[in-house]
């Protein structure tokens, strides 16, 4: 087997985009249970959204260019013919010379245009002394301006926040189709990893962290998780859990055993899931922490083989796990990485040919830059992520970069 296939993180990404394609199952569900679900067709609006012109501030309704050329010193008058009640219809007129009040929310009267806030407005029995003038449409959000009936509100493959299910409910939507969520098994290897809760650790043991955090990671993403009981160097148990998981999922993603030791199995398993077809596509990263990592794509299911060390774990499985299971889910766009630019707060030295994500803690200036200065430590040991806030990339065509220069920082999801 050609093992070995070093890639760049560039074309580690491309491999990943090129291989992983979306699995197309979808299911109606309630909108209540559509958070962080991704959308399976376009939605169109039902209805004019909002449903009729209204106001968005508590005011009188007018005619905008009866308040034109209105001033402090020489204030508009105006007739109050009533006032809008929340939650009702209105069918009074507004005519040039008349005003009606309307409180935030209110539907707005028919022939007025624009609206009056009532800090800006004096009271006088039915007479309204204006003292601001108001363009045309201000402080109205008309019908059907957020969506016209029939327009595309929401497109096919868009990860649902919030926001979008407001915007479903604003619409009657009781029911949503998204697309089936994928399971992500996630399994530990190493006679060395013992489970996270065993109270006392001896003999060279460690503590399985990986088997939270990658999985945490996942859920937090959107997707659902089943988490292995931890192999062991030993090829049939090590087979046995992964083939399991990789029956029972959609991708696999395995920690420890990447590199090249006498009792690794991982390149072994990770071939001889599925129909090992295309099977092992990337062998190693040029990027640093996290060069022993592992991609491969067998019966159409994705196989990431993360490091060892929690640190490089982590950072990898942000890196690269993110877009594989984006890509397999079948979401339309990318989730954006969360990136700022800082100042680096020391030279950085790095060896061109290989992309260096430096640990590093952001500290707030006052022109509205960040200060990163690097969070030093061997790459294995997780304070050094429970003390950042991000990773500073150096591109893997620098020797490094000089204090003082500004530079990508990865704030840490």
């Amino acid at each position: 087997m050609n093992f070995f296939r070093v890639q760049s993180v560039a074309k580690m990404n491309q491999i990943i985009d090129e291989m992983v394609e979306e699995t197309n199952q979808i299911e109606d569900i309630p909108l209540k249970q559509a958070f962080q679900r991704v959308l399976g067709e376009d939605v169109l609006a039902n209805e004019d959204v909002p449903p009729f012109s209204r106001s968005v501030v508590d005011g009188y309704a007018v005619v905008a260019k009866d308040t034109f050329g209105v001033s402090e010193s020489l204030p508009g008058f105006l007739t109050c013919i009533g006032e809008v009640e929340m939650g009702q219809g209105v069918h009074k007129y507004v005519k040039q010379g008349e005003a009606m009040y309307v409180p935030t929310g209110g539907m707005l009267p028919p022939g007025a245009d624009a609206v009056v806030m009532i800090e800006d407005c004096e009271v006088n029995s039915d007479l309204i002394n204006v003292h601001r003038s108001v363009a045309k449409h201000e402080n109205v959000i008309f019908q059907g301006e957020d969506a016209a009936k029939g327009d595309t509100m929401l497109k096919k493959g868009k990860r649902l926040r919030a926001q979008e299910i407001g915007a479903l409910a604003s619409m009657g939507y009781a029911k949503v189709k998204v697309k089936k969520q994928i399971t992500v098994g996630y399994l530990s290897s190493g006679d060395e990893i013992v489970p996270f809760h065993e109270k006392e650790v001896n003999g060279g043991k460690v503590r399985d962290v990986n088997g939270l955090t990658i999985p945490i990671l996942s859920e937090q993403w959107g997707y659902q998780t089943i988490v292995s009981d931890i192999a062991k160097d030993d090829y049939p148990d090590f087979y046995e859990k992964a083939k399991k998981l990789f029956d029972m999922c959609d991708a696999i993603v395995i920690s420890g055993g990447s590199s090249v030791g006498t009792r690794d199995y991982t390149t072994e398993v990770i071939q001889a899931l599925g129909d090992g077809k295309p099977g092992i596509l990337v062998h190693g990263v040029s990027v640093r922490p996290g060069k022993p990592t592992i991609f491969s794509m067998s019966s159409n299911k994705p196989v990431l083989g993360l490091p060892g060390h929690p640190a490089s774990a982590m950072v990898i499985y942000q890196l690269f796990g993110k877009r594989m299971l984006a890509n397999l889910q079948g979401e339309s766009l990318l989730p954006a990485p969360l990136i700022t630019r800082a100042i680096a707060a020391q030279n950085l030295p790095s060896s061109p040919g290989r992309t260096d994500y430096v640990r590093v803690k952001l500290t707030k200036r006052e022109d509205g830059y960040f200060d990163a200065f690097p969070v030093l430590g061997k790459s294995g040991l997780v304070k050094t992520l429970v003390d950042s806030d991000g990773l500073l990339e150096i591109e893997e065509k620098k020797e490094g970069v000089r204090k003082g220069e500004v530079v990508p920082v990865h704030f840490f999801t």
